[in-house]
């Protein structure tokens, strides 16, 4: 036998390719398993009582320590208490929902879906406001380089104007701004409501955000702190923006061709 081998037939190359492969494999099984730790198990087309698991199935309860806000269990069999503002266009397993309300992109459908994430901040290390106006942190600002969004129109894909911008809103983890704040008419008199970055295209005159018309600023979902934005009130932002690419307009359901 050649050096190396442990029979005629069997050498440590040849075992040791056997163990990754049963390595690899069991790694796919517990990254797939730890993939259902949130969302399952999924609701069916069928019946409220079936329960969606999929294989493999859901792991077993974990509890994590985070920092600021408690422990937390999954998979914990959470039930949104969002209520569906759509109905199935046909009635079949699967059918895309149509939305029941004037203003579609508050539903909650489609690219405007959100999770139910905790209505509370998200925190810095040290135990601040990690998303925050340039006002209430004197220590950003706008660099002399770039085009200050501050003061300019904000308009819709429509070419109207929704708003002015008031502010930007930091990141101070990432250094990075998040949102630009914008102060908009709306029924009762002025509001201000976010406007995510990746929306928005800053121009040396105005800002330009091709997802929702210049009317629809002010529906946007706000925020109950004037300086502090939670984890649910920036999935709910998101989710009226997102909606926006499909709801803002009739035509923009219809086909491309």
């Amino acid at each position: 036998m050649e050096t190396g081998a442990i029979t005629g037939y069997i050498d440590v190359a040849q075992v040791v390719l056997y163990v990754f492969w049963a390595f690899f494999a069991g790694l796919i099984y517990y990254l797939h398993q730890e993939g259902k730790r949130e969302g399952y198990p999924l609701e069916s087309d069928r019946s409220k009582h079936i329960r969606v698991e999929g294989w493999p199935p859901m792991p077993s309860p974990k509890t994590y320590k985070t920092q600021h806000y408690g422990e937390r269990t999954v998979p914990n069999d959470f039930k949104s208490p969002q209520t569906l503002h759509a109905s199935p266009i046909g009635n079949w397993p699967g059918a895309p929902l149509q939305p029941h309300n004037a203003n579609p992109m508050l539903d909650g459908v489609g690219p405007g879906a959100w999770a139910d994430r905790p209505d509370v901040p998200d925190m810095t290390y040290e135990g601040t406001p990690r998303i925050v106006p340039l006002r209430a942190d004197g220590a950003f600002g706008v660099s002399p380089h770039d085009p200050d969004p501050r003061g300019k129109n904000v308009v819709g894909a429509d070419g109207k104007v929704g708003g002015v911008a008031v502010d930007v809103w930091v990141d101070r983890s990432e250094m990075l701004f998040r949102y630009i704040e914008v102060e908009v008419d709306a029924e009762g008199g002025k509001r201000r409501v976010l406007l995510p970055m990746n929306f928005a295209r800053v121009g040396n005159k105005q800002i330009n955000v091709k997802s929702i018309l210049g009317g629809q600023f002010a529906q946007v979902p706000g925020t109950k702190q004037a300086e502090v934005v939670t984890y649910l009130e920036e999935e709910k932002i998101m989710a009226y923006y997102g909606a926006g690419t499909l709801y803002a307009t009739p035509s923009r359901q219809e086909p491309l061709i």
